[in-house]
């Protein structure tokens, strides 16, 4: 049985803000297991027994070589893929670097899941984003909007 597919599968979701305040975003492979070739706030599948905050900071180290601190809860959404017969629940959390320097620059680790990488300004995100990073930047952007401190 597959998650996602034959049960509901729960995965989580990283928006990771740099100091400057860039967007670290990934374009999904044609190894992806959804919505192949689009942009996306990284994330992966949360393993039986794991906190989402674990998974969250195993799938990035695993995909991109980073460490990250995982921050407030930015939203949760009910990630509906009928075209691809897929259903995911997925929390979103605000993110930010372990560290600083060279050493905290991503690099595609799985390449087959993703083909490119890179840090974005708030407003200048590509257009071609996955259902549930279009969620959540505009959930992102309304907080900035409001004036919240997205990160602590």
């Amino acid at each position: 049985m597959k998650r996602g597919v034959d049960y509901i599968g729960v995965g989580v979701g990283a928006i990771i803000v740099d100091k400057s305040g860039k967007l670290f975003m990934a374009r999904r492979g044609p190894l992806a297991k959804n919505e192949r070739g689009l942009w996306e706030f990284p994330g992966g599948s949360v393993e039986f027994g794991e906190r989402l905050a674990d998974a969250l900071r195993r799938e990035i180290q695993e995909e991109y070589g980073m460490q990250i601190e995982v921050g407030p809860l930015l939203d949760v959404v009910d990630h509906l893929l009928p075209e691809e017969g897929q259903h995911w629940v997925s929390p979103t959390y605000i993110c930010t670097l372990s560290k600083d320097g060279p050493e905290a620059e991503p690099s595609i680790m799985e390449p087959g899941k993703c083909t490119e990488i890179g840090w974005f300004e708030t407003d200048s995100t590509p257009e071609n984003l996955t259902a549930i990073s279009r969620h959540n930047l505009a959930h992102y952007r309304e907080m900035l909007n409001k004036g919240e401190t997205p990160v602590r």
